[in-house]
């Protein structure tokens, strides 16, 4: 319709600054949607140390720490020192705070598995060095929690306190609820030589797992005590 009023009924035309228009398209073509964001984003690495027994160095975890990794845990061995806990076994506990701030920093969250002595040093330096205020999961295997009388054969400090009813593993006991609530497992085999007796690995603050497992440096080796590790380290 033409006339004098033609302007005022057709449609009104809005004008774009073309600078804007392509500032806004960038924007909502680059701008990740929270689905492509949360798939980008790699998983939380799961980190554990490995702590040895008494006389060795680490080796003996060897088939451990290959299993872990393949499930795509990070694992450390540190070597506890002095390893026959000469001096007393917090001082090797101190160590191992030392060795783990070192290697994973001072604050990452860590899961602890213990072998024997391991995990009775595991338990010092989280209870009594500030380590449980970073651990998720803490394993014992085969650990004298209440003492072992083939402590009795050796002179050390550290063999001292891993004797039944030292002072040390009482003080232990009596301080494990600084480990608030992180879940703890205690595997033990009835056959155990080294622990004696072998109800020693037993352990109230624990779920407590048994295998029949012949010996004790077996149980670090036994594919149905680290397929059982590896499932409660998953959960």
């Amino acid at each position: 319709m033409g006339g004098p009023f033609s302007g005022l009924l057709a449609k009104p035309r809005t004008t774009v600054n073309p600078r804007l228009s392509k500032l806004l398209a960038a924007l909502f073509l680059t701008a990740p949607s929270g689905s492509a964001h949360s798939a980008s984003t790699p998983p939380r690495v799961q980190r554990v140390v490995l702590v040895h027994g008494i006389f060795e160095t680490g080796a003996a975890l060897k088939t451990l720490k290959k299993r872990l990794e393949k499930r795509g845990f990070e694992c450390y061995v540190p070597r506890l020192k002095p390893n026959d806990g000469r001096g007393g076994l917090d001082k090797v506990a101190l160590r191992l705070k030392r060795d783990i701030d070192s290697h994973f920093g001072p604050d990452q969250p860590i899961h602890i598995v213990g072998f024997s002595m391991g995990g009775i040093v595991s338990r010092q330096y989280l209870q009594m060095h500030g380590g449980a205020a970073r651990c998720e999961n803490l394993i014992t295997i085969s650990s004298p929690h209440h003492g072992t009388k083939v402590a009795w054969l050796y002179p050390s400090q550290g063999a001292t306190e891993m004797r039944p009813g030292s002072p040390f593993l009482t003080q232990l006991q009596k301080t494990q609820d600084k480990l608030g609530k992180i879940p703890v497992a205690s595997y033990r085999t009835p056959m155990d030589l080294i622990i004696l007796p072998p109800t020693s690995s037993i352990w109230d603050r624990a779920e407590n797992v048994e295998y029949p497992i012949l010996m004790h440096p077996l149980m670090i080796k036994s594919d149905r005590v680290i397929t059982d590790i590896e499932l409660r380290l998953l959960r």
